[in-house]
C-alpha cells in the first residue's frame, strides 16, 4: 500500500530492499515498532497482552499494525475479491485483529467489503501442513 508519512523508505528487509510488506506486517515488525515507540524488547504475544491490559505504547503499536494491515489487505481485496482471507503465523493469534482490521478496511476499498477474515483452522501449523500435502 502507499506508505504514509514517516513510513518511507521503510525498514531494511532480508531481501535487500527497504519497506517490503514483511517489514511492516510480521511479528518482528510489530516488536520493532513497539520498541521504536519506547517499549521494552519483547515478543508480539506479550505486546498484545500488554495492549489488552491497557498499556498505551502497546495499544499504539497494535493500532498502527492493524491500520497497516488493513491498507495492505485492501489492495488484495480490491483485485481478487475473495470471500474469505485465512490468516496464519504467530500474529494471527492476536484475537483483536479479527475484530479491528475488518472495521478499518472500508476507507481503502471498494464498497461494500464482505470478505471475512478468519484464523487458520490448524493455527500456526497450517502453512506447514499445506506444504506437506504438496509432497504427499
Amino acid at each position: 500500500p502507499a506508505p504514509e508519512e514517516g513510513e518511507w523508505p521503510g525498514p531494511p528487509c532480508y531481501c535487500g530492499r527497504t519497506g517490503c510488506i514483511e517489514t511492516f506486517l510480521s511479528g518482528p515488525a510489530l516488536e520493532r515498532d513497539y520498541l521504536s515507540l519506547g517499549g521494552p524488547q519483547m515478543g508480539a504475544r506479550e505486546i498484545a497482552a500488554r495492549a489488552e491490559a491497557g498499556e498505551g505504547i502497546a495499544r499504539a503499536a497494535l493500532e498502527r499494525y492493524e491500520h497497516r494491515f488493513a491498507r495492505a489487505l485492501t489492495a488484495i481485496l480490491n483485485i481478487l475479491d475473495p470471500d474469505v482471507v485465512v490468516l496464519g503465523g504467530g500474529v494471527s493469534n492476536i484475537e483483536r485483529i479479527y475484530e479491528n482490521v475488518p472495521r478499518l478496511l472500508a476507507p481503502f476499498g471498494n464498497e461494500p467489503l464482505r470478505t471475512r477474515l478468519v484464523k487458520a483452522k490448524h493455527g500456526d501449523s497450517s502453512g506447514v501442513r499445506g506444504a506437506a500435502w504438496l509432497w504427499g
